[in-house]
């Protein structure tokens, strides 16, 4: 992997054995950039590092819930209200349409409780509302859609 700052590189360096042990994480090498997969029940989730300016990083945890929904008010104003509900993450659509719930930490500050936390909070948030989504408004699980294969490809 390159690094881009030494911030990224520090951040990336300090969760990479904590991924490995809290969640057993696989590291995956995709668009230039290592992924940490994890998997929870139906849900898949990755964390990256991302460079933040030049002195700071951020780990960003994604989990993709749902695929070929059709996107409607009433959809939309479900995420929306159930965001307002949240305490961690968030729920989203990526560029595609895909339902997607998400967290982000400063990877500087972050510590081994806190990365556990949020990565945690994205499994078990995904693991619950592709079930309930799908129920509700159709559309495939993504974990159903990509079987075993990279959920982002």
């Amino acid at each position: 992997m390159e690094f881009k700052t030494p911030a990224h590189a520090s951040c990336y360096e300090k969760i990479a054995p904590w991924m490995q042990e809290l969640f057993e994480s696989t590291v995956v090498e995709y668009n230039n950039d290592t992924l940490f997969v994890t998997r929870f029940g139906s849900a898949v989730a990755y964390t990256r590092v991302e460079p933040w300016g030049e002195d700071k990083s951020i780990i960003l945890t994604r989990a993709c819930l749902v695929t070929h929904v059709e996107v409607s008010a009433e959809l939309t104003h479900y995420l929306l209200r159930e965001n307002d509900n949240l305490y961690f993450g968030r729920f989203g659509m990526d560029a595609e349409n895909n339902i997607i719930f998400e967290d982000s930490l400063v990877g500087s500050t972050c510590d081994r409780e806190e990365l556990k936390t949020s990565v945690t909070a994205v499994l078990q948030f995904a693991d619950e509302y592709d079930d309930k989504i799908v129920a509700r408004w159709g559309g495939q699980r993504a974990v159903d859609r990509w079987s075993n294969a990279l959920p982002w490809e």
